[in-house]
């Protein structure tokens, strides 16, 4: 009988310690026969399993110890050594050994030689560079190339990338290059030298190339045979179509895209939540909105739903054509298949595209018809080089009640056409051919077709840039103006068309912003307006005002408007919109928010430590139970502005082209009206070319109506003018605060900025002044609202934290640079996401608009206060 205490036998432990699933190598390895070999027996004869000694040991692994290490002792069925591990059937090794190692090793290599072998002859001439350094510009590529005698035929490189791109004129030029750059490096490294594609703009190129900016004949490029394009461009496009690209949600019923676009704004809003309790300094208690957002699914506040769009096909009033090559080589008006980011260029016809007007679809065909044999090329985006480069059709509407939603294109009354050319080493008497070609064909093509269609103007505008999008100023040449204008002025005033919201009439240039789907923006600033609860002791201040459309549809329900806009042209059309429609109330600013938004601040409102100190020091509570916070003036103080005011109106220090709008004084109710409305009176009866004036240094750029009195001045008397602007805007009461700001009750902010969102020191200026107690965020790209929610609404600490120059900003989101910047927010009382809701103003697309209105606290968190003067 065998000793309790004597352990079981090493191979019946190994059983047990090795099970494995059944159908494993290893399985098979613990089936074979278990009979004890020496460790030098031949394991592949007798009995032995062939995967015996085949992986190497856990304990080997593990410890790195051979056969004494392992409690199996040397009946193991795995190697303990490299030595000892044999090859498998199949002639492979270990994936976990050095041998099978160094095999990947060397097949990577030998891969990656395969891989950088450059095909040389007549087809593939055109070759990509890497491994260039990043500060080289085209030229230094082109130096280096001649320094070490390599010929070439053209040569590109950005700054900043480490690619270049060279095309060769012959298989021999490409064989010595590739032979010398592998044999002498540049700054001891390498340049790899690989294949490159052509691109669809590419294909149809003139036999000679283009030269001085004409093209000599349309044909086919050797390199890219036509009716073909490059590799990246078809895997990109070849599963698109305009409609495709441009309309994604086109295929859905309008209900289901209204859905998907509300949860997908829903998802959205979480990331405000998310990310201003991570911005919440852990000294301050989170804001109760967060806590209640369990409530309601993570939301900040709750989403109340997506207004529909009046109209869901053909309600484009602006369509930006591209101009280019599709993918068959043929020039074409239409819409890109993809992002040039991407490697697409190709462009093709918006056909079927349901959001763009059949007016619209024919003076695109018109324009890409003429462009068949027009004689100057079209823009090349890789290049940068080129004539023809955009076409732009914008249409003007007849008023909203006279619109029928089944018949939306019937009420189209004016067109302006917008040609984007680059004038760039182009013949100026063959560019002046070519236009009265142009605009020969346009006006002959609208007249012809059943019915006719309308045509107001037709603008060229000369941008020089590599985008597309040109700046405000750009030049703009007129080849057909509109007869009987009413307004005297300039080519480019008469450049015009108008569409009406809410039964006013709208003049919009060129290049001045207007929502592109003109009904639904009726309901999106009628919601806006209704958030903002408006009445005649508001006042509003419009940023980023475009042509007033804002403004000057809320004006009648306010006290005062103040439009900020940096396009010059569109402060033009704003006052211009006021004097069409008898708008006496509103004031626009030329300048950038940021610029200019401090200052109006303090003009109307005086600064934040101005209005802390006078409310601490002089606030009395009321009993009375009022619901509404007054700031009064004493008589003597509205004496005092009365007075100064009658000395203005007598012009005894008033300087030439001091026509602003006047600030509103300390005086009764009464007065207050009388005085401003008579003083509007007379700027609104003005020319409007005569209003663009100076009022001060800071703020050069501010535009409002003026008296039919001489703009000119002398640069001393602007000087002179911007410093009287200054004084008048700084006349204070007791307190130290402007006199405008014991007009009006309510305060109110109403916001429309570009896809980008707000500055960071707009968004600075109108958290830091306490009294703006209500904010409306109108934004075209919900990612940007959050992100300016974010410095919204976060709480401050009275801390600050400095920004320590962290160069990772250039990785972060953009909810993770508001995080940061609400770091270094001065302490302020934040607002709070109070209601949300999405408007659907470009249907069968991915994008909507987002209404969410921001409120404050009351004064001092629960009493209502008055500040007596």
């Amino acid at each position: 009988m065998e000793d309790a205490t004597t352990p079981p036998s090493q191979p019946e432990l190994a059983g047990e310690k090795r099970k494995r699933e059944e159908g494993s190598p290893d399985a098979a390895v613990q089936d074979a026969p278990s009979a004890p070999v020496a460790s030098g027996e031949d394991a592949s004869g007798g009995g032995r399993h062939p995967m015996w000694k085949t992986s190497l040991c856990s304990f080997f692994r593990r410890r790195g110890a051979g056969a004494e290490g392992c409690s199996h002792g040397d009946s193991c069925r795995y190697a303990h050594t490299e030595e000892e591990l044999r090859p498998r059937p199949d002639g492979t090794w270990d994936p976990t050994s050095d041998r099978a190692k160094k095999l990947r090793k060397v097949a990577a290599e030998a891969q990656e030689e395969a891989e950088e072998e450059v095909t040389a002859d007549e087809q593939s001439l055109d070759k990509c560079l890497l491994g260039l350094p990043r500060g080289w510009t085209a030229d230094r590529l082109k130096t280096f190339l001649q320094d070490q005698g390599i010929l070439y035929a053209t040569a590109k490189k950005k700054k900043g990338m480490t690619v270049g791109f060279v095309t060769f004129e012959s298989v021999e030029q490409l064989t010595r290059a590739v032979q010398f750059l592998k044999e002498n490096p540049s700054g001891g490294k390498e340049i790899k030298i690989s294949d490159a594609n052509r691109r669809s703009h590419q294909k149809v190129r003139a036999e000679g190339h283009v030269a001085n900016g004409t093209a000599i004949e349309n044909g086919s490029s050797p390199a890219t045979p036509a009716g073909e394009t490059s590799a990246p461009e078809v895997v990109a496009s070849s599963k698109k179509s305009a409609r495709d690209a441009v309309t994604p949600l086109a295929h859905m019923p309008y209900n289901d895209q209204l859905e998907h676009k509300k949860h997908s704004m829903a998802q959205i809003l979480k990331r405000l939540t998310r990310n201003a309790r991570k911005a919440c300094p852990p000294a301050i208690p989170l804001p109760n909105w967060i806590f209640k957002s369990k409530e309601i699914g993570g939301l900040p506040c709750k989403l109340e739903g997506i207004l529909e769009s009046p109209i869901v096909d053909g309600y484009r009033n602006k369509c930006e054509f591209s101009v280019g090559y599709s993918l068959e080589g043929k020039k074409t008006v239409g819409f890109m298949l993809g992002n040039f980011r991407e490697g697409v260029t190709a462009v093709e016809e918006p056909v079927n595209c349901p959001n763009v007007s059949e007016i619209s679809c024919k003076y695109a065909q018109m324009f890409q018809d003429f462009l068949q044999s027009s004689s100057l090329p079209l823009w090349s985006r890789v290049d940068n080089c080129g004539f023809w480069r955009q076409f732009t059709v914008r249409e003007g509407r007849c008023p909203a009640e006279a619109v029928v939603l089944q018949q939306v294109e019937s009420q189209i009354s004016e067109v302006m056409l917008i040609v984007q050319v680059c004038s760039t080493d182009v013949d100026e008497a063959l560019m002046k051919e070519e236009f009265d070609k142009l605009s020969a064909a346009l006006i002959q093509g609208a007249s012809t077709c059943s019915p006719p269609l309308p045509l107001t103007t037709i603008v060229v505008q000369d941008h020089k840039g590599i985008s597309n999008a040109a700046p405000a100023d750009c030049p703009l040449i007129p080849l057909l103006v509109p007869k009987g204008d009413q307004f005297e002025g300039g080519a480019e005033d008469k450049t015009r068309i108008h569409d009406h919201i809410s039964n006013l009439k709208f003049s919009i240039s060129p290049t001045a912003f207007f929502q592109v789907n003109t009904l639904a923006a009726e309901r999106l600033y009628t919601l806006a307006g209704d958030w903002a609860n408006l009445n005649s002791d508001t006042l509003l201040f419009d940023v980023c005002c475009g042509t007033g459309t804002i403004g000057l549809t809320l004006a009648h329900r306010v006290g005062m408007v103040v439009g900020i806009e940096m396009n010059e042209s569109a402060v033009s059309d704003a006052h211009r919109n006021a004097l069409i429609n008898g708008i006496k109330n509103c004031r626009f600013v030329c300048g950038k928010a940021e610029d200019v938004i401090g200052s109006l601040l303090i003009e109307y409102l005086g600064s934040p430590q101005q209005h802390i100190a006078a409310s601490e020091s002089n606030y009395v509570i009321n009993d009375t139970g009022k619901n509404e916070d007054t700031i009064n003036c004493p008589e003597s103080d509205g004496e005092n502005m009365d007075s100064s005011t009658e000395k203005n109106d007598n012009g005894e220090n008033e300087q030439p082209g001091d026509r602003s709008v006047d600030l509103p004084t300390c005086c009764g109710d009464e007065d207050i009206k009388g005085d401003s409305v008579d003083r509007v009176n007379k700027e609104a009866d003005s020319s409007p070319d005569e209003h663009i004036e100076a009022a001060v240094e800071q703020n050069c750029g501010e535009a409002s109506l003026i008296n039919d009195e001489p703009t000119d001045a002398t640069s001393a008397d602007s000087l002179e003018h911007g410093k009287m602007c200054q004084d008048s805007s700084s006349i204070q009461n007791n307190n130290g605060l402007p006199a405008s700001a014991c007009q009006f009750k309510n305060v109110v902010a109403i916001v429309d900025p570009p896809r980008v969102g707000l500055h960071p020191t707009v968004i600075k200026a109108l958290r830091t002044h306490p009294l703006i107690r209500r904010l409306v965020y109108i934004s075209c790209n919900p990612d940007s609202l959050v992100a300016n929610a974010i410095e919204l609404c976060t709480p401050t600490s009275e801390k600050q934290e400095k920004n320590k120059g962290n160069r990772g900003w250039r990785s972060m989101s953009a909810a993770g640079l508001a995080r940061q910047r609400t770091k270094s927010m001065p302490n302020s009382e934040p607002f709070i996401p109070k209601r949300v809701m999405a408007v659907d103003l470009f249907p069968h697309t991915s994008h909507c608009e987002m209404v969410m209105l921001f409120e404050r606290m009351d004064y001092f968190s629960v009493d209502k206060h008055y500040v007596s003067c």
